[in-house]
């Protein structure tokens, strides 16, 4: 089952706007985004329960921080998919989640700012929360200071699963090509 599939599915009226914001095919066509780019690669994470695509030129592989984390990125953009066997629960899981950054915490600004926080509702039988939020670090990374993240958990039916896209936050604001892309990467997990 596809993330996007559980539309049918959804708990609360106001979680519409994460199925929107997770699954912009969704939107009406007036608010529609850019088309996302071809996603030509398809990986299956090791423990078999889900897939993702990519383009052709990213690059995936295991993270160093985590054995159970993939890594796919390119072009200076990174989403990581941390996996874990069993339902964890989903509010401390995408707490921590969250601070999955790109640098040691003595490395960071002491506070971010939030664009959203904590939007929840259901995808299929998958609990969902996704956060969205500016780091910033006190070394640039890869020539920028200030980071986008964002963190979407899906618990439910014997896994536990976040996504966590990174992407410079001057490139995100300006480029609806960027957004487009990190929508789609992060809206092509399937569940097996």
């Amino acid at each position: 089952m596809s993330i996007c599939g559980g539309a049918s599915r959804l708990i609360r009226p106001w979680t519409q706007v994460l199925l929107v914001a997770f699954c912009p095919i969704v939107a009406g066509a007036a608010s529609r985004p850019e088309p996302p780019p071809n996603l030509s690669q398809e990986h299956q994470h090791p423990s078999g329960v889900f897939t993702f695509r990519t383009p052709s030129d990213w690059v995936v592989a295991a993270s160093p921080k985590d054995p159970n984390a993939l890594e796919a990125g390119g072009g200076g953009l990174l989403v990581r998919f941390l996996f874990r066997q069993g339902e964890n629960g989903y509010d401390s899981l995408h707490v921590d989640c969250m601070l999955e950054r790109l640098a040691e915490e003595k490395e960071q600004a002491p506070t971010v700012k939030y664009e959203y926080d904590f939007l929840s509702g259901l995808l299929g039988e998958r609990r969902v929360l996704d956060s969205a939020f500016i780091v910033t670090y006190l070394k640039p990374i890869a020539g920028y200071s200030q980071w986008r993240q964002r963190n979407v958990t899906l618990v439910g039916m014997g896994s536990s699963l976040c996504a966590i896209s990174y992407a410079p936050a001057p490139v995100w604001k300006k480029s609806k090509s960027v957004r487009a892309l990190l929508d789609a990467v992060l809206s092509s997990v399937v569940f097996k």
